[in-house]
């Protein structure tokens, strides 16, 4: 077998082999993202902290614009 038609194919094969992995890759990571997902909002809903509600304010604009 001739010496390009050799390289030629060997490129082609490398190149088919890494889009294989690469596709293995995606699809590994579509498949995971359900589970990624909740596990990141498990993690998020535990490490913040609980604040209570912000006071809502007293008076209007109104109020304020006659103070000052």
């Amino acid at each position: 077998m001739p010496v390009i038609i050799e390289a030629i194919l060997v490129s082609a094969s490398m190149l088919f082999i890494f889009s294989l992995a690469f596709l293995s890759v995606y699809l590994l990571a579509i498949t995971m993202m359900p589970i990624e997902r909740s596990l990141s909002k498990i993690i998020w809903d535990a490490t913040t902290p609980k604040r209570p509600a912000p006071a809502p304010p007293k008076g209007s604009f109104r109020d304020f614009s006659r103070k000052h």
